[in-house]
């Protein structure tokens, strides 16, 4: 936290996250670990409405109930906690999770291999993560294709490569030319060796959270890690109502090790849930606070983010939307809800169901990324790179959407009020009719008075056309994306801590035959 509260900083030039010297083209901008919000969330729905939603989540509980599937250990867990059990249905008196989840901390740190990289979740703080789980990727030169392990590296060294990026992520895309049953060793390892950031382990299966748990404990030694949250879990309610124990096993292997897990219900509204917003809030909100429970009974004080993933779909076609006003206001009642049961919130995202890089991409992702801020997220995946509603990761949106995050680090910082922000000796330097550019606060302000974007154009049009080549913000992006793996430098790592991980791959894939599903 002192880290944080040292370098998110409450005065005009620091504020805005380490801005100075900007102005020098040659001078990169230094990153923080997280951002600390200085402007308040935006609460839409009154007490009253916020009531008849809880109010209705805890009939839908109460009356409907969730079936817990392939998991006799959870259905054990709820009997003993008071559940009303019938076979694989688990029904739910108003007010019983509530006050399960009273032990859930209200804010935890995850730890990063660079201390000054750990990350504070909960709370005023905002951390952006990568987009999450896309089988392909694209970019301008190769179009779309299946994700490689090559990419998935790249992606990772972007990410460490940006400052206004705080996490290293998951899945950022599927590495298709590695086995099913191997690729998870892949990813962490891949994480641990390219970002020295925190991030994000397996949760298809088991035995595969329980592996990437093992590479954190080789990383950060088995007690750090039964005392620290070292890494993340994202895990998917199967909506409507349903937990299936792929996943309930694996949310309770992240809560056995003392990790947390990301609950996350994943509704298309019209096909996974009601179509009219409210109905589908309080469905979310049920069988989020079913899995965000279950950690707690699994092993009690278990950090745990409270997730959302709405989403609206096309009526006519059937196809999901993304990036859409429903979903994005949607998201402001799901942060108060999540508020009032004092939990870290994961909601929204850069959500685009465009195929490319283009101004219907930036449009659906700023409508839904300003509704993670605003709602007051904690932790938002997706900030970067989601395209084709997230079957695809692009190179070019990726830092284009960092970027993006860039400028929401300025937004987030508010606007701050001192002697030297009011600007009066600028006033009475200057007088009516001259102008400011050249007086002594702006000579002292230029190089942090704003945010500077690494890929728009601002020239005049003369000059775009004449010293750019007409470029659009895609073909610069390109070329950025580019730039940085090439001058990309991986962080120092132990040897012998390195040397350890790869032992530990070997023997989990000796003499295993490589599984594709």
């Amino acid at each position: 936290m002192a880290l944080a509260e040292d370098t998110t900083l409450d005065t005009g030039r620091r504020a805005r996250g380490g801005r100075a010297n900007r102005r020098d083209a040659s001078t990169k901008p230094a990153g923080i670990p997280y951002i600390r919000r200085n402007i308040p969330t935006y609460d839409i729905l009154s007490e009253e409405n916020l009531q008849k939603i809880e109010r209705t989540a805890d009939r839908i509980l109460s009356e409907v109930g969730i079936e817990f599937r392939d998991d006799p250990e959870a259905i054990d867990l709820w009997k003993k906690a008071g559940a009303k059990v019938d076979g694989l249905l688990v029904k739910f008196e108003p007010g019983m999770l509530n006050e399960i989840l009273k032990s859930a901390p209200a804010s935890f740190t995850q730890h990063a291999r660079n201390p000054a990289r750990s990350v504070e979740i909960g709370g005023s703080n905002v951390v952006f993560s990568p987009a999450y789980g896309s089988p392909f990727v694209m970019d301008l030169d190769k179009g779309r294709r299946y994700g490689t392990i090559e990419d998935f590296r790249n992606f990772i060294k972007l990410a460490q490569s940006s400052p206004w990026l705080h996490h290293s992520g998951g899945t950022i895309c599927e590495p298709v030319d590695i086995a099913v049953n191997k690729r998870h060793l892949h990813m962490v390892y891949s994480h641990i060796k390219y970002s020295d950031r925190a991030f994000m382990g397996s949760i298809t299966a088991e035995e595969r959270a329980d592996d990437s748990i093992e590479m954190a404990r080789i990383l950060f030694g088995a007690d750090f890690v039964d005392k620290n949250c070292v890494i993340l879990g994202n895990v998917n309610v199967n909506s409507p109502l349903v937990w299936d124990g792929t996943m309930t096993k694996s949310l309770r292997a992240y809560a056995r090790a003392n990790q947390a897990a990301v609950i996350v219900p994943f509704i298309l509204g019209g096909a996974m849930g009601p179509v009219t917003n409210a109905g589908a809030i309080a469905q979310s909100f049920a069988e989020t606070m079913a899995g965000c429970a279950l950690t707690q009974l699994e092993r009690k004080g278990a950090p745990v983010i409270f997730g959302n993933f709405l989403s609206s779909m096309s009526l006519r076609s059937g196809s999901p939307t993304f990036g859409t006003p429903e979903p994005a206001i949607g998201s402001m009642v799901i942060g108060q809800l999540a508020r009032r049961l004092k939990l870290p919130l994961r909601c929204a995202g850069n959500f685009s169901n465009s195929k490319l890089p283009d101004g219907q991409a930036m449009q659906e992702g700023l409508m839904s990324m300003l509704s993670a801020v605003h709602c007051g997220a904690n932790f938002i995946l997706h900030s970067a790179g989601f395209l084709d509603g997230l079957l695809a990761m692009s190179y070019e949106k990726f830092v284009m959407d960092a970027d993006l995050c860039g400028a929401l680090h300025s937004y987030l910082a508010g606007v701050v009020v001192d002697d030297n922000t009011l600007a009066m000796d600028a006033f009475l330097q200057v007088g009516p009719g001259s102008h400011f550019l050249g007086c002594d606060h702006t000579m002292r302000n230029y190089t942090s008075a704003f945010w500077d974007s690494t890929l728009s154009d601002n020239e005049p049009f003369e000059k775009w056309s004449e010293e750019g080549g007409s470029t659009d913000i895609a073909t610069r992006a390109n070329r950025q994306w580019k730039k940085t793996l090439a001058e990309y430098e991986a962080p120092p790592l132990d040897v012998a801590i390195d040397d350890a991980l790869k032992d530990f791959m070997e023997r989990k894939t000796r003499d295993i035959p490589d599984a594709w599903y």
